[in-house]
């Protein structure tokens, strides 16, 4: 594994060998963050019956599962719960006997089944759970109607992965498994109700007139982290033949221009790797507490209302979500020590729908921009942390303690590399279109996939055998191999970078608002992603770009973001509340988290940030406030 330096052949050529073996063993067919023995059984199908009680911050609800039997003679299953309050456990319509274990952490709490009946292998029950969730259910967010654009109604919303489906659901909270699900949720009638399913129509709430039940088909089978629901005062635009995006009134216009772009993403995407699968593609603009760029929910797919940038230039972002309808929703990492195989995929084709609409060029310079971003991530990891290689060991660690860019752009990296060569991008494209096929449906491991590389390219075992696997997969820090991309794009910002280090105070005059006319708004992020590699530039110089460019009032988020963290190294203090007001209107953890440790590394804002974060924290999405909390070293 990590451990392993050497350049064997049991580790460089195309077979897993030791290395590999070692890794596939931990994070292989067991899942070290899951309680479910899915050994012996499996579920098949989700039937969700959700009541949003929005002043008790719960879900009163009942989850049907239909479980097969794996062998002859079962009789219990065991399911994954967190905070969840278990009230009665019906096995095909007779009570069954539960028992609910200690707390282990991240983990929650394991619900063992005892069933009335033993099944043979293939035989199916449906096995109803009837609960409640907590007001501090970690999958949940509710927020007031004052935290809400339109100050009139509150707003739930879910984020379930990594495993946070638990706090919601009890279920098999593993992406090993994967099943089709249904749903009525009933809400008051003045709110929409949306999953991550095609919607199935909507009817009065017969205990309730004051309320109606929303229905809900997830016909393609998907593991429990994508299942997902938001209930809001919620329009709609058409933005497409199968498309449309959901947000409060206050947004819905905006977004509807911005991601105006949608359906030739979607038909790029299918040209590239088949047919879409999912029947609607919608998108919901949720509010900015949102703690992720996106989420690729089945159908309907999440996202910040920090892309609203007002002239598409966020729009990548859409890219990658679409993407996963293939890379992660279809063909899915089996653990998550294997995450990569979902995200290194996607942000591959998401560049390649980038190469499609607009140009090659335009890839390698995106691709260079994600470059830095891992480097930025193995040097705040460090680069001898385990969680900077691929292919990480996650016993006994929440896998939102390891997420990053790692995953990202170290498995973009290696793609990349094998495109090179492989014989180039329409070569390498041949291949992911049949790993697609080849998987489709199903979760699998980073052996499953090198197998099926290996395969594909059987008559290039020579080249293949050049890579150094154990290098790539299993090793922390930087991979072994730099690519080598066109800088042509990146050259204006390289030149312009060098300038404002090298300038004196003498200099500053020699520099223009017209600096930055030319440039798009990513090679504006560019050039200030390269000066957040150098050291801190001198406060003068600083203050200079700000009289210039006027980055403090830009809407972009990127750029804004990188602008604040740039001042903040520099210690201007007239950056703290610029920054302590970013992290609080929105929490998109992108951002929220890099402009926290600057604030916190600023000697004389770090109080001022703790004293921000204490009064924000209940109103901060629980995933968001539990990783800030770690790196304001206060836990």
């Amino acid at each position: 594994m990590a451990e392993r330096a050497d350049s064997s052949n049991s580790s460089s050529n195309c077979s897993m060998g030791e290395a590999g073996g070692a890794a596939a063993a931990a994070g292989g067919g067991m899942d070290d963050c899951s309680f479910a023995e899915t050994d012996d059984c499996t579920t098949r199908h989700l039937a969700l019956t959700l009541r949003v009680d929005f002043p008790g911050r719960r879900l009163e609800a009942r989850a049907a599962l239909t479980v097969e039997a794996q062998r002859d003679g079962l009789a219990r299953v065991t399911l994954d719960t967190k905070d969840l309050k278990i009230i009665k456990v019906i096995a095909n319509g007779v009570e069954a006997g539960f028992s609910l274990g200690d707390a282990q952490g991240f983990k929650g709490s394991a619900l063992t089944i005892t069933l009335p009946f033993e099944l043979l292998r293939g035989q199916q029950a449906v096995v109803e759970v009837s609960y409640e969730t907590s007001p501090v259910a970690s999958a949940l967010q509710w927020l007031t109607a004052e935290q809400t654009a339109g100050k009139e109604h509150p707003y739930l919303f879910s984020q379930c992965q990594a495993i946070h489906c638990r706090s919601m659901v009890p279920c098999q909270d593993t992406p090993s498994v994967k099943s089709t699900y249904s749903a009525r949720v009933s809400v008051p009638k003045e709110l929409v109700a949306l999953m991550s399913a095609n919607r199935d129509g909507e009817l009065p709430d017969a205990l309730d007139e004051s309320r109606k039940i929303y229905c809900f088909q997830q016909t393609v089978p998907i593991p429990s982290y994508l299942i997902a629901l938001v209930v809001g005062c919620l329009e709609c635009r058409v933005i497409g033949p199968r498309s449309r995006v959901w947000s409060e009134k206050e947004m819905v216009d905006d977004a509807a221009c911005e991601f105006e772009e949608t359906e030739t993403m979607l038909k790029t995407a299918e040209n590239l790797v088949g047919a879409y699968v999912w029947g609607q593609y919608d998108l919901l603009v949720l509010p900015p507490s949102f703690p992720y760029g996106g989420m690729e929910n089945p159908c309907l797919t999440f996202v910040t209302p920090t892309l609203l940038a007002g002239d598409k230039s966020l729009s990548n972002v859409i890219a990658h979500e679409i993407s996963h309808s293939w890379t992660g929703n279809l063909v899915t990492n089996k653990t998550w020590e294997h995450f990569w195989l979902n995200e290194g995929h996607t942000v591959y084709l998401e560049r390649m729908i980038c190469r499609c609409m607009f140009t090659e060029q335009c890839r390698q310079f995106v691709a260079l921009g994600g470059w830095k971003d891992l480097l930025e991530a193995v040097k705040t990891f460090g680069p001898t942390n385990p969680l900077t290689s691929l292919v990480p060991e996650l016993r006994d660690i929440d896998p939102d303690d390891a997420f990053s860019s790692v995953p990202y752009e170290k498995g973009f990296a290696l793609l990349y590399h094998l495109e090179e060569l492989l014989g180039g991008p329409e070569i390498f494209m041949g291949f992911l279109k049949y790993y697609i096929q080849t998987f489709a449906y199903r979760s699998i491991t980073t052996e499953d996939w090198k197998n099926c590389l290996c395969s594909y390219f059987c008559n290039k075992t020579d080249v293949l055998n050049q890579v150094d696997w154990n290098a790539w997969l299993h090793s922390p820090g930087i991979p072994p191999f730099t690519p080598h991309y066109d800088n042509t794009l990146a050259d204006s910002c390289r030149s312009l970078c060098k300038r404002w280090i090298a300038a004196s105070d003498s200099e500053l005059n020699c520099f223009s608002e017209k600096d930055l006319i030319n440039m798009s708004s990513h090679q504006k992020i560019e050039f200030l992603a390269l000066l957040l590699l150098e050291p801190p530039l001198r406060l003068n110089n600083v203050k200079r770009m700000q009289e210039l460019y006027k980055f403090n009032n830009v809407k972009n988020a990127e750029i804004k973001f990188r602008w604040l963290r740039l001042c903040l190294r520099s210690h201007w203090e007239k950056a703290i509340p610029l920054a302590l007001k970013m992290v609080t209107v929105q929490g998109r953890m992108k951002f929220t988290r890099p402009l926290y440790r600057e604030l916190y590394n600023f000697e004389k804002a770090r109080q001022q940030a703790i004293d921000t974060f204490t009064t924000n924290k209940p109103t901060m999405h629980p995933i968001t406030a539990a990783l800030v909390a770690k790196d304001l070293h206060l836990v």
